[in-house]
């Protein structure tokens, strides 16, 4: 759905022009896709909890892809650090909204309180254990061209190298993955603790907003480069019916979904739980992956790294911090999103597996070997899924994390210190 085919890099010079057929191609199959669920939302249609499945998440995918070209292509027009904020909040809305959804629901349905978690710590999890991994083996792939062309020295294929802005967002990311441990101990998420949270992302968007621009304008890619080289006021307006589109879609799919997937559980003979886990958050974050992969794929690692890291600041503190305002506003107690056992490990689980990710990438490096790591820890969970072994995962991040930390405590301090200082290029 997405065009990979090259396309120029766009600078102040670059003639704009208008969308052809196959960009406006693309967008019309989104919409098609995303029409059976407008009809069947509209209708009150609800046949059978597989076919809503199917209708309202594949509206919810499609309405991803628009939001994601939108997002990507509205950089145009707002520059630097603040832009890849504003981007990796845009393309986790489909997220944001199914688990806001489900936290809401809780409030006043006490079997939605564990979905409420459950979607978030999948979510979590597989942007970490298999986003990021999937962009640094994309990336070091692509360096090898320009190895062999003699523009990289021949380490660009073993090592990622970050931004130097993205000390900012490790930084935020560090401190949330600490904090975040309150949450198993408190056996809850306190309303007050979710405002803690929020005023954590008001505080990541004004750092994110100083970081200096460093006058590079980035490429984009496939269709947010087509919309991006239109004409200033008919990109804009695109942009504007892009998000207003794609936000109707996913505002009015979302609970539907959310019921259907929970439903669809019990008509398959498949855990409910894991449906709400993991399908639901591949759904709505697979624009996001692509979106990213294909930075990947135009030798942009550095950026498309970013992005996903920019993501995980997000989760930890916009969503984690919105769920237990979404329950009581359900009319779910006073105190905030409450948590059983189970979602205690999930939590310490998603923690640790952030605090090694932290650790891998605190000195603005991504080696091969940790993906390749990342993504084996990832898949182990599927395999071990009692309660010891929960458990003893979360051990083997942390311990995995302090070595880590060892290996590069030099860069302990200035990134702890990042989010506190101004940044310059």
């Amino acid at each position: 759905m997405i065009d990979t085919s090259p396309v120029r890099a766009l600078d102040a010079d670059a003639p704009t022009a208008r969308m052809g057929r196959s960009a406006w191609g693309r967008i019309a199959l989104c919409v098609v896709l995303a029409l059976p669920a407008v009809v069947f939302r509209i209708g009150g249609f609800a046949p059978d909890p597989v076919v809503d499945l199917l209708v309202f998440g594949g509206a919810v995918v499609a309405a991803s892809f628009l939001l994601a070209w939108a997002a990507e292509a509205a950089q145009k027009d707002i520059s630097g650090a603040l832009a890849i904020a504003i981007l990796a909040l845009i393309a986790v809305l489909p997220e944001y909204a199914v688990d806001l959804y489900y936290a809401f629901r809780s409030g006043y349905d006490p079997a939605y309180e564990q979905f409420a978690a459950a979607n978030m710590t999948g979510s979590n999890r597989l942007l970490l254990g298999f986003g990021w991994p999937l962009v640094v083996v994309i990336s070091l792939l692509v360096a090898r061209r320009y190895v062999r062309a003699g523009a990289l020295p021949a380490s660009a294929t073993k090592v990622l190298q970050l931004e130097p802005s993205s000390r900012l967002d490790i930084g935020f990311l560090a401190l949330l993955a600490v904090v975040a441990f309150l949450i198993p101990l408190m056996g809850s998420i306190p309303v007050w603790f979710g405002f803690v949270l929020l005023a954590a992302f008001v505080a990541y968007l004004w750092r994110a907003s100083q970081v200096p621009d460093d006058g590079d304008e980035e490429e984009m890619v496939g269709m947010a480069g087509t919309i991006a080289a239109m004409p200033q006021r008919a990109r804009r307006w695109t942009i504007v019916a892009l998000f207003v589109v794609a936000a109707a879609v996913i505002l009015s799919s979302a609970e539907p979904f959310a019921d259907a997937l929970v439903a669809s559980g019990s008509a398959l003979g498949i855990d409910s739980y894991f449906l709400v886990q993991w399908l639901a958050p591949l759904a709505t974050e697979a624009p996001e992956f692509i979106v990213a992969a294909l930075f990947a794929l135009r030798g942009m690692g550095g950026a498309a790294i970013g992005t996903l890291i920019a993501s995980k600041v997000n989760q930890w503190s916009l969503l984690v911090g919105s769920l237990p305002i979404a329950h009581v506003l359900g009319g779910g107690t006073s105190g905030g999103l409450p948590l059983d056992a189970r979602q205690v490990e999930e939590f310490v689980l998603t923690a640790s597996q952030t605090v090694l990710g932290v650790a891998i990438i605190i000195a603005l490096r991504f080696h091969r070997w940790s993906a390749i790591a990342l993504v084996a820890l990832f898949a182990v969970q599927f395999v071990v899924t009692d309660t010891s072994g929960r458990w003893v995962l979360s051990v083997v991040h942390l311990v995995a994390a302090v070595v880590v930390l060892w290996v590069n405590r030099r860069d302990v301090l200035p990134t702890l210190r990042a989010p506190f200082r101004r940044q310059t290029v």
